[in-house]
């Protein structure tokens, strides 16, 4: 109880810049990590060949569509739990993380359940070439099935987030990635599996990051219950949450259809091409990410100054919010910039044509 306690205070009382802080810093920590073992997976996936880089490169987006769900009911029922318990309404909000969580599960797996059956179109569609089709439907089978443990894990990192629990999520993000990063090399040269090693090593790494949610609901850590009778998709509440959720889902997938019409475009070029702009990709979710992660600390202390109607502390929040995370971007984008040439070279062993096309669209 006293932990619970802290959280609100933390949401409702503490200085800006310390509760931005000590919400946002882990967050970022552990959303960086993850975006590093993208980059790790991408970098030893390279190792393999160009085709093989070009088959986790056009799989993504299909991944970040499946991820959309999760963002939609997770982030959309963050803003409406975080101002519901400024309010104070607990029973309200226990309906609402309830009916989030079971809602993206349920929708999550009717859309994997589609992507699995049309799977080989839906690469078609997304630019796949006839060298990368082989490996992409590889590394697809088994990473579109993983997918349910990240819609569940999207959707719990934003619900316990919202509650002030950075830590957890930091270490849910984080254990999940370190794995990976371990992984990966394993499976993919040591047991000599290639792509489906990769696939497998992100798979089990979910499967860990869950693990982690899941050991924080049961050991009742969080101000929130998760029941399955407090299910109650009303009118009213999804009203709440899809007014958030639908917008961020819409950038989901704007953001997937921009990565799938750059590789369509790339395909007409060669597999060095879709290479390159796959690592590119990847390169700059790590500087997305971390605002995410620090944007993720932000949204529980503005949703709460507002249900508590302390717009003075929201204002101070957003403007705080504003100014550090464009000082980051002004920073990691002139690196990006700057560096692009050395930066890409690390995903290729000397594929000119990938480190060129690469470099520029860096």
């Amino acid at each position: 109880m006293n932990e619970r306690n802290n959280k609100l205070e933390l949401l409702g009382s503490a200085p800006i810049p310390k509760a931005l802080m000590a919400l946002g810093i882990p967050i970022m920590i552990g959303m960086l990590i993850n975006a590093l073992y993208n980059l790790v997976d991408a970098y030893f996936v390279a190792g393999l060949g160009k085709s093989q880089m070009g088959a986790i490169s056009i799989v993504f987006p299909l991944g970040q569509v499946v991820v959309g769900l999760g963002l939609m009911f997770g982030n959309g029922a963050a803003s409406y739990l975080s101002r519901l318990l400024g309010r104070g309404d607990k029973d309200t909000a226990d309906k609402v993380a309830s009916t989030a969580l079971y809602s993206s599960i349920l929708i999550g797996a009717i859309i994997i359940l589609l992507s699995t059956i049309f799977l080989k179109p839906i690469l078609g569609m997304l630019g796949t070439t006839e060298t990368i089709m082989p490996y992409a439907m590889t590394y697809a089978r088994i990473y579109v099935l993983s997918c349910i443990f990240n819609v569940f894990n999207v959707t719990m990192n934003n619900i316990v987030s919202s509650e002030g629990a950075a830590k957890t999520t930091m270490c849910a993000l984080l254990l999940g990635a370190v794995l990976n990063i371990g992984l990966d090399p394993l499976f993919i040269y040591i047991l000599d599996m290639g792509v489906e090693g990769a696939a497998i090593a992100t798979a089990i790494s979910q499967m860990v990051s869950t693990l982690v949610y899941l050991t924080y609901v049961l050991r009742k850590k969080s101000v929130f219950t998760f029941s399955i009778k407090e299910f109650s998709p009303t009118r009213q509440m999804m009203t709440e949450i899809l007014k958030i959720g639908v917008p961020t889902l819409a950038f989901q997938l704007l953001t997937s259809l921009s990565i799938a019409l750059i590789n369509r475009a790339s395909s007409n070029y060669g597999d060095s091409v879709i290479a390159g702009m796959g690592a590119v990709t990847r390169i700059t979710s790590m500087g997305t990410l971390v605002v995410f992660g620090f944007l993720k600390g932000f949204q529980p202390i503005a949703g709460f100054s507002y249900g508590a109607k302390k717009f003075d502390r929201l204002r101070e929040a957003i403007k705080t919010s504003i100014i550090w995370s464009t000082s980051f971007c002004l920073v990691v984008g002139l690196v990006m910039a700057v560096f692009s040439t050395q930066i890409i070279s690390q995903f290729t062993e000397g594929d000119t044509q990938m480190i060129l096309a690469g470099q520029k669209s860096l």
